[in-house]
């Protein structure tokens, strides 16, 4: 009979963690999401306004550069896979909007700014859909 209460206990434990932990995951990969996401609007903002600035617009590359590169190597929650590739997209076009501006291409920078821009809209859509909206915008 003992056994039986520490089975159940058990179990009913376990259950309780695997509902507390998936929560937990997402909000951690949001957090993350959010934070790449907030810099790199920032920053390609920011330069919009400077885009004859080439020194700080590499600056900018760089940054986006790595943006990219850690949001590539995440650990992403299985219950929000499906929102990764619009984070990953996002930043791939702010990316490619700051290497434009390194560039000096104003015209190339604002095609791929406005997509970084269309994407997080998707992406918004998407965390919605999946029960994880993201506050802002």
């Amino acid at each position: 009979m003992n056994r039986r209460k520490w089975l159940a206990l058990g179990l009913s434990a376990g259950v309780s963690l695997l509902l507390v932990a998936a929560p937990a995951l997402a909000g951690s990969y949001l957090d993350r999401l959010s934070l790449l996401i907030s810099g790199a609007s920032t920053d390609s903002d920011y330069l919009r306004g400077r885009l004859s600035d080439r020194e700080l617009a590499r600056v900018v590359h760089t940054t986006a550069q790595a943006r990219v590169k850690a949001a590539g190597a995440m650990t992403v929650p299985k219950e929000i896979a499906q929102a990764h590739p619009h984070l990953l997209l996002v930043l791939e076009n702010h990316e490619r909007a700051a290497e434009a501006a390194k560039e000096g291409n104003p015209q190339r920078f604002l095609v791929y700014h406005q997509r970084a821009r269309d994407e997080e809209r998707v992406l918004r859509g998407v965390l919605k859909q999946l029960g994880f909206p993201l506050p802002g915008k």
